[in-house]
């Protein structure tokens, strides 16, 4: 009987451990690509907002230095930010570098001083300047993506 229980539970526990994000990787239009864990994160510039620590996306996104190779290349970029599961939320370059909104976009890997629980992944993306219900909350994220539209 005890070895059904903990298989039952194991199992059930299996679906969240394998959504676990450990790592982080900036990729698309960038001169430098990222690949950041958590102690790489702790080692840059570290903001406490709303009970979350971590580093905002756009210092992030400087550090990879977006591409301008082309004619108004940055009014034609977006962001995004995708999780091991799939879910995905998008941002606009100007909207993170001209708004408000910017400066509360977190890559977060705390929480209340504590490290994220395997529930949020190790590494999430939180938009804490959204005012609306639904905010992009990014948990178990593993991927931010530069991309442009095209002309």
């Amino acid at each position: 009987m005890n070895r059904w229980l903990a298989a039952l539970l194991l199992a059930a526990a299996a679906p969240v451990l394998a959504q676990v994000s450990t790592q982080l990787r900036v990729t698309g239009e960038v001169q430098h690509e990222l690949k950041l864990g958590v102690d790489e994160l702790r080692g840059r510039t570290v903001v406490q907002e709303r009970g979350y620590g971590g580093v905002r996306l756009v210092d992030l996104l400087r550090e990879a230095d977006i591409r301008q190779d082309a004619p108004h290349a940055l009014r034609r970029t977006y962001v995004v930010a995708t999780a091991t599961d799939g879910f995905q939320a998008v941002f606009s370059w100007g909207e993170l570098f001209n708004t408000p909104i910017g400066k509360g976009v977190l890559i977060a890997f705390e929480r209340d001083g504590a490290p994220l629980r395997d529930g949020e992944g190790r590494i999430t993306l939180v938009s804490l300047a959204d005012e609306r219900p639904g905010t992009r909350h990014v948990k178990w994220l593993q991927r931010i993506e530069v991309r442009r539209v095209s002309e």
